[in-house]
């Protein structure tokens, strides 16, 4: 059953891009990685991913935030799912919001929201460190879901998006109402790709894009580095990525 566009509120403002910002392709050199399989999931295990107040107000940035520590602490094994509270504390927080007035819900800069969640945590729970991808790099996007669990990326949506069971580029192709951004900015985590597409998480459910549409509509994209993902017991993420040897080497990077 398809969603009403009316309930799906969108609040991803336009990119801003710091030149202070790691980029994932001076990280992870061409030699360091095996290539990637051609397909990744780690969505399965999560029974529910909740709506996180995205039909109410334009909090897509802080509610991808919440649905990345919802699966990530699934998949080491001490499931955490924010609560819509924790998610609006740190929208406004971030943009200025007021949940008592309805004030300046005018969405947010997803550099702000890492930034904020890096150094003051989102539900009480930071992240370590994060990476920005090449928008139009399918490897660099796989890369980051088999190691990090997802992706965080930004969608300039076109009108066209409002009615896909499958968020494709229409046959006319990027121009009218398939224009990118003719609907909205809007942010969503990768959770899953195979060579037909990718999966995100919007909403209060999974959706499928094709490769296309992310090359069309994607304007910007970043791999995040959480504890969230690690295994508390053997300090080993789900793929047995070692967190210890990842922190050193970014340590020295940004020092």
């Amino acid at each position: 059953m398809r969603r009403d566009h009316n309930r799906m509120k969108l609040g991803k403002q336009a990119p801003r891009h710091d030149p202070r910002t790691l980029l994932f392709a001076t990280y992870f050199r061409g030699d360091a990685l095996p290539p990637p399989p051609a397909s990744e999931n780690w969505a399965s295990r999560v029974a529910d991913w909740p709506m996180m107040a995205n039909d109410r107000i334009g909090d897509c940035t802080c509610a991808a935030a919440g649905h990345m520590i919802e699966q990530w602490t699934t998949y080491a094994g001490r499931a955490v799912t924010p609560n819509d509270k924790a998610i609006i504390a740190a929208y406004s927080a971030v943009s200025g919001y007021n949940p008592r007035t309805g004030a300046n819900d005018n969405g947010a800069v997803e550099l702000d929201v890492l930034n904020y969640w890096r150094h003051h945590g989102i539900a009480q729970r930071k992240i370590m460190a994060y990476v920005a991808l090449e928008p139009k790099n399918h490897v660099q996007a796989m890369d980051a879901v088999l190691l990090f669990g997802n992706c965080y990326i930004g969608l300039a949506l076109p009108q066209s998006a409002q009615t896909q069971a499958i968020w494709s580029v229409p046959p006319g192709g990027p121009t009218g109402a398939g224009a990118p951004g003719s609907w909205g900015g809007h942010a969503v985590p990768i959770v899953a790709y195979d060579e037909r597409g990718l999966t995100c998480v919007t909403w209060g459910e999974l959706k499928r894009m094709t490769w296309t549409f992310w090359d069309a509509y994607c304007d910007e994209a970043y791999a995040v580095l959480s504890k969230d993902w690690i295994n508390q017991d053997s300090d080993l993420a789900p793929n047995r990525f070692d967190l210890a040897t990842l922190q050193k080497d970014l340590s020295a990077l940004t020092a």
